[in-house]
């Protein structure tokens, strides 16, 4: 081979080994700025999943958007701003009995099975009216939905009759469907729908159902616990009558028995 060709093979070689450099200098550059891109793109990902998921931490739940509600469908069969005043009994009756209660109460419970019905009794002659004032406190001291979840459905009821609302009420507190205080079952819209095929009234009561599966009276269920809050009132079940409390004789609590529940409403009736 010449000298004249073997540096001609030379230069050749610098100059493949030179546009192989800069074929391999431009991917590298290529290769950097996909890598920059992705990591950019993953970052704003990244960030735009923590923005999403504090403003889904900050964003009011379904039962906090129910309370700040302005537009509130109140059940039939009530009265007063937002429909929070809920009276049942006759017209005639000259007096009205205060009764505050919620749902989860365990001592409400005992209250409802032992007195219940002579409070249901003494309605339907006429004796006096009840004014019931649910409250949802429970669900705070021990966590849950099931006052609230309780009380829509209690307005549901009460949409369909004054009787179905008692009926119902009396059916949630009854030792065969009251669960234990931690235990949060009436959240759950199936059990409540459960408790009400008790009641005939409700029984496959397609509108019933819809509105407690709906939510329908959520927002007034919001609306009558605040009235509780506002009461004063400290616990339940809570019974009044003209401002009075009515309790056991030779007690500060409410009357457990038909005996005790008697005696104390016929002195709140005389005074």
């Amino acid at each position: 081979m010449s000298k004249r060709n073997s540096q001609a093979n030379k230069a050749a070689a610098r100059e493949r080994l030179r546009a192989e450099r800069e074929r391999q200098a431009k991917k590298d550059k290529t290769r950097k700025q996909v890598v920059v891109a992705v990591s950019v793109v993953a970052a704003l990902a990244v960030v735009g999943g923590i923005s999403y998921g504090v403003m889904q931490l900050n964003k009011p739940d379904a039962w906090e958007a129910a309370a700040d509600a302005k537009n509130v469908t109140a059940p039939k069969n009530t009265s007063g701003e937002d429909g929070t005043t809920v009276v049942v009994g006759k017209s005639s009756a000259k007096k009205t009995l205060e009764l505050y209660e919620d749902s989860r109460c365990p001592v409400c419970a005992t209250f409802e099975q032992g007195v219940g019905e002579t409070v249901s009794k003494d309605v339907e002659a006429g004796k006096y009216k009840v004014q019931y004032v649910g409250a949802t406190f429970i669900d705070n001291t021990d966590n849950g939905e099931g006052s609230k979840n309780a009380l829509s459905a209690l307005g549901a009821a009460l949409d369909v009759s004054p009787e179905a609302f008692l009926e119902y009420k009396a059916a949630l507190y009854s030792a065969e469907f009251h669960p234990e205080e931690s235990d949060d079952k009436f959240a759950k819209d199936s059990y409540l729908i459960e408790v009400a095929n008790s009641v005939d009234a409700l029984k496959g009561n397609k509108d019933f159902q819809k509105n407690v599966e709906d939510g329908t009276y959520d927002a007034w269920a919001m609306k009558m616990s605040k009235t509780f809050d506002d009461s004063g009132v400290q616990g339940t079940p809570t019974l009044k009558m003209d401002d009075k409390k009515i309790t056991a004789e030779g007690s500060e609590n409410a009357p457990m028995t038909a005996d005790e529940f008697t005696k104390a409403i016929d002195k709140a009736l005389k005074a």
